[in-house]
């Protein structure tokens, strides 16, 4: 199976990461994270459910911290270890993002999903592995089986309609698109 390591910055958007996961869950592709990366996104989640949501900052820990737990009881085969031996050696221009493709490496990923694609030139990136944009990366997941792919968003539609009515394969196709610019994405949903 496919596997691709997932930067912080594509897990952080909540709608995004959603679908993204349930794509995974359905068997379209493995992901991969390392701790930091985790550690990363339980801080950036807590940061956004107190500035956004306005949570009172031990509620905003308590569902980061949940949604971590989750994360890992979902995808226990998705965080890479012993990576740390390769950090350092890629020269990337921010050595922040050594971690990445040093764990992406050790994981046998065939890409990177990123939204800081230029932070990963491929000179510096091994051949084997592609460096994507989550629109690209979306695009190619949901071409490999687009029927499977809906049933991801109706599957999300479920878990959220619980939650809230307004959750329908329809309203969670307009907000791909919309925020996240998914046009071709959701053309291949729809047509499904």
């Amino acid at each position: 199976m496919f596997s691709a390591f997932l930067d912080t910055n594509v897990l952080w958007p909540s709608l995004q990461r959603d679908f993204m996961l349930s794509l995974a869950v359905e068997g379209l592709y493995r992901p991969l994270w390392s701790e930091v990366i985790l550690a990363e996104l339980e801080n950036e989640e807590q940061k956004k459910l107190e500035d956004r949501i306005h949570l009172p900052v031990v509620e905003a820990t308590a569902r980061a911290t949940h949604l971590i737990g989750e994360m890992r009881r979902a995808f226990e085969d998705a965080i890479v270890l012993d990576w740390e031996a390769l950090e350092g050696s890629y020269g990337l221009p921010d050595r922040n993002d050594e971690h990445v493709v040093a764990a992406a490496c050790v994981g046998g990923a065939g890409a990177i999903v990123t939204y800081n694609v230029k932070d990963f030139p491929s000179d510096r990136v091994p051949d084997s592995i592609q460096v994507l944009l989550p629109k690209e990366f979306l695009l190619n997941t949901v071409s490999v089986d687009p029927m499977r792919s809906l049933m991801a968003v109706a599957e999300m539609a479920r878990r959220r309609g619980g939650r809230d009515p307004k959750y329908t394969v329809d309203w969670i196709l307009r907000e791909l698109e919309r925020r996240y610019s998914l046009e071709s994405v959701v053309d291949l949903l729809r047509e499904a």
